[in-house]
């Protein structure tokens, strides 16, 4: 399967990250989890094809510093933030940093999907 099928799913909660990605590859993506920001980074960024769905608050780099920080550097792969803790200032420092989307848990499947 071509990259632009490839989802890089992104979050410290275990449960979250291992139903993210269950419910993306029963849909045909192909999903590399990441507990971490950092962990993301120091498996190599991609650079063409495929996203990245990211929860904002973990430990270390936050998703939207991962965001500014992959801006920073040339890397245009669309962004989706997920939070269960979404104001509208970080919804606007979000797409100010470019996220392709923004969504609050909990949310339904098909949202995700669209």
């Amino acid at each position: 399967m071509p990259d632009a099928q490839l989802i890089h799913v992104i979050d410290d909660d275990d449960a979250v990250r291992h139903s993210l990605a269950f419910l993306l590859e029963s849909t045909g993506f192909r999903v590399r989890q990441h507990d971490s920001a950092a962990a993301f980074l120091a498996a190599g960024v991609p650079d063409k094809g495929g996203c990245i769905i990211t929860d904002v608050r973990m430990p270390g780099l936050t998703g939207v510093e991962l965001l500014h920080y992959l801006t920073t550097h040339g890397c245009r792969i669309p962004v989706i933030v997920v939070t269960g803790h979404a104001d509208v200032p970080l919804a606007i420092e979000a797409i100010r940093a470019g996220v392709q989307d923004f969504i609050e848990k909990p949310f339904t499947d098909e949202l995700l999907l669209d």
